[in-house]
């Protein structure tokens, strides 16, 4: 699907059923609740590291202030030094984040997949990483570059405007797992435009998604919360399939090439 049919196709939506996409959300759970758990466990594997190398210039910084309470007559020194990994640690800082948010942009569109897979029965092959080469590299992390600007600017704007921007951003994922050829600013629109047609459902869906995964979760003796986390990803990809939706033979040849 190009850009010109997505816009097309959003432009023509029905309106969504709460009620519908919340009853199918369970029962898909029900499916997908071990993979929803792999996909986090694949995050927490590689994110984990980037944050432990991220702190090293902390704890670098710790012991050389330590050695200059020892050593007065080095403290211009270690100063310089000190002050030198302090930039150091917001260097990387950004760079992690940057990483981490686009690694995590990559699982979840995966995430996305592996639920088509399991609610149309199609048992197509696909590897975790599949959207971790070529083209689509470059594109996640633009991307997650997006969603943190975005983010940002709308915290900046004071709350509200924050929760506005949540449901498009929630949406920008599922629309890039299914159209990964479009270009990223017109994902970026395709979100918004979609968003703003169904915002006030998928703000509720949202919410209460998130909200009953974080209680059956903890009632689990709060480890539950690491298998229940990633069900509030399957009401929006109920909200992908009941707007805008699949082209079967298309999809199906794309998710080929996407795969290879």
């Amino acid at each position: 699907m190009n850009a010109s049919q997505l816009f097309d196709k959003i432009e023509n939506i029905s309106p969504i059923d709460f009620g519908n996409i919340f009853n199918k959300s369970i029962e898909l759970f029900k499916k997908v609740w071990l993979q929803g758990f792999i996909h986090l466990l694949i995050s927490f594997v590689v994110i984990i590291p980037l944050i432990i190398v991220m702190y090293i210039p902390i704890v670098a910084l710790a012991s050389i202030n330590g050695f200059d309470d020892s050593y007065g007559e080095y403290s211009n020194q270690f100063e310089e030094v000190s002050i030198g990994l302090a930039i150091l640690f917001v260097v990387l800082a950004v760079v992690v984040s940057m990483i981490a948010s686009a690694f995590q942009f990559g699982i979840i569109a995966h995430f996305y997949q592996t639920c088509k897979q399991e609610d149309l029965e199609l048992h197509q092959g696909s590897n975790y990483f599949m959207f971790f080469k070529g083209k689509y590299l470059g594109k996640i992390l633009v991307l997650a570059i997006a969603i943190s600007v975005i983010s940002i600017v709308a915290m900046s704007l004071c709350f509200f405007p924050l929760l506005y921007v949540m449901v498009p951003l929630q949406l920008l994922g599922v629309i890039f797992a299914f159209n990964p050829d479009v270009s990223a600013s017109d994902l970026i629109k395709a979100s918004f435009k979609l968003g703003n047609k169904i915002w006030l459902m998928a703000f509720l869906l949202i919410l209460i998604s998130a909200v009953l995964a974080e209680i059956v979760g903890l009632m689990a003796c709060g480890i539950g919360i690491f298998f229940t986390i990633f069900f509030v990803r399957i009401p929006v990809y109920y909200m992908y399939k009941d707007t805008i939706g699949f082209e079967n033979e298309t999809e199906s040849e794309e998710w080929n090439a996407i795969v290879e």
